[in-house]
């Protein structure tokens, strides 16, 4: 007959069995799970995109990047207004949320670890990340738009950098953290001052990434409607005056697909594709970006 120790022995071993086919099947089930998560998700994707594909390219024409968008009821027209319109905003948000956004995430990494100022970003930082659009874009309405009493390319630009600067700020952050200690050892035993190596060493070394966050800062701007809609709204006709109301693709999109007109959804279409083939671009850039910096590493 077996002895104590010999059923002990012979427990423990039927529960690690136990153990391991339950964790076998946990496995299994989680990846049988998240394939299928994964297959769901590209053939959704993989639709839209066939669809967008086969009615933005019917839509384009010679047409769409000479002239302005039409009036109701009437012929042919563009996305010429709406197409400039969208590259002024973006370009304004740019030239406020890259300097704003980078001299934030710098501060944040390099010279706010305890500082209650520091903890007050992130803390700001992390709601205006998860805020919804339309709120930023009322908030800016109220502000703006309301005390001047008119709708302005400035006001729509101002809602897109606060959608743009958390994103730099949070991404400038991160990949700054990632620049290993010794560099920065290195550069301070060389008797460099604290400004000079955040500048010349640890900045240099993270510039990859961080244009990386700026770069999908503006992809994900590109297609805002929301805040637009409150700030810039839009403008039938060809204007650089960022005072005034001012066309942009987003609200254009928003206004035309839902119009009776033929030619108007069509051009609705033609923007839609337009401004997925800008995101896509910018996060192919970025993604080269990025593995020009794993590479260099």
């Amino acid at each position: 007959m077996p002895n104590s120790n010999q059923t002990h022995v012979s427990h423990a071993t039927n529960l690690d069995i136990n153990l391991y086919r339950r964790r076998k099947f946990t496995n299994y089930l989680g990846l049988i799970l998240s394939m299928a998560s994964m297959v769901l998700g590209l053939v959704a994707l993989i639709w839209i995109l066939i669809i967008l594909f086969k009615n933005g390219f019917a839509g384009l024409s010679w047409a769409v990047f000479t002239e302005s968008t039409p009036a109701p009821g009437s012929e042919g027209g563009g996305l010429a207004n709406a197409i400039v319109g969208s590259l002024m905003m973006i370009g304004v948000t740019a030239l406020v949320a890259t300097p704003i956004g980078i001299f934030a995430g710098v501060y944040l990494a390099e010279f706010g670890d305890r500082s209650v100022v520091a903890s007050v970003t992130r803390f700001v930082t992390d709601i205006m990340l998860s805020a919804p659009s339309i709120v930023l874009g009322l908030f800016v309405y109220a502000i703006l738009v309301a005390q001047v009493k008119h709708f302005s390319g400035w006001a729509g630009s101002f809602a897109l950098s606060l959608i743009a600067i958390p994103v730099v700020i949070r991404t400038t952050e991160n990949m700054l953290r990632l620049v290993p200690g010794s560099l920065r050892e290195a550069a301070y035993a060389l008797g460099a001052p604290r400004w000079k190596v955040t500048s010349y060493v640890t900045l240099r070394a993270a510039r990859a990434g961080v244009l990386t966050g700026l770069l999908l800062a503006l992809a994900r701007i590109s297609g805002e409607t929301a805040p637009l809609l409150f700030t810039a709204l839009n403008n039938q006709f060809f204007s650089t005056n960022m005072n005034a109301p001012l066309a942009n693709l987003p609200v254009v999109i928003f206004q035309f697909a839902m119009s009776p007109y033929e030619n108007w959804v069509n051009l609705a279409w033609a923007g839609a594709l337009l401004i997925t083939l800008a995101v896509l671009l910018l996060n192919i850039i970025a993604r080269v970006l990025l593995r020009d910096k794993k590479a260099g590493h």
